[in-house]
């Protein structure tokens, strides 16, 4: 045996040489190679009644299938090195290659260099400590609170009106004014659209 470096001495790999009074061929069957066989049985067994692959398999006789090709698959299994790894190693290293992230940022999945950014809606309700109204439209349920002098309109919910207007309940600002000495709260049952509009001059 001609030894061309020293990991053909220090990589060890157990073979099995006989079975019983049965001798195998010299250099013995990798050990590994029976265990993807042992893997590869079943698997076929699955396959041949799955479609698409039943349909092929279906052709060739049930020990090709059941016996044939799990030893040919864990002769080619054991022979083949990638990176000089086995192939169970490469094949592990690919799943988590596969599943891991590209990109990471404080140990955490992260967009590629260079992606876009969309942040989510967000919602801006005024809480009335500017100088005015600003237009809005809310709808119930809930609980508004207005400190500014207003005009307030309630309209009837008949299906006529709701078809001809969306709002249920309209604020009008008076214009520039002091605040009211007591704030007044109005509440909304659930459904009820409030609209608020602002003085004239203020969008």
């Amino acid at each position: 045996m001609e030894i061309r470096s020293f990991r053909a001495v220090f990589e060890l790999e157990r073979r099995v040489y006989r079975v019983d009074t049965v001798r195998l061929n010299p250099s013995g069957v990798p050990l590994r190679g029976i265990l993807y066989a042992a893997a590869l049985i079943p698997a076929c067994l699955v396959a041949g009644r799955l479609p698409p692959a039943s349909w092929v398999l279906g052709l060739l006789p049930w020990y090709v299938v059941d016996l044939g090709l799990p030893i040919i698959g864990a002769a080619v299994a054991t022979t083949v090195r990638i990176d000089g790894r086995p192939f169970h190693h490469a094949a592990r290293a690919l799943m988590i290659h596969c599943v891991s992230p590209r990109w990471l940022r404080g140990f955490a999945r992260a967009p590629a260099p260079g992606a876009r950014w969309s942040p989510a809606a967000i919602l801006l309700i005024p809480d009335g400590s500017d100088a005015g109204f600003r237009r809005l439209r809310y709808r119930g349920p809930g609980a508004v609170q207005v400190a500014y002098p207003h005009d307030r309109a309630e309209w009837p919910t008949t299906m006529l009106t709701r078809r001809r207007r969306s709002a249920d309940l309209t604020l009008h600002a008076r214009g520039p004014s002091r605040p009211l000495a007591r704030a007044v709260a109005l509440e909304l049952a659930d459904g009820v659209v409030l609209e608020v509009r602002a003085a004239t001059g203020r969008g």
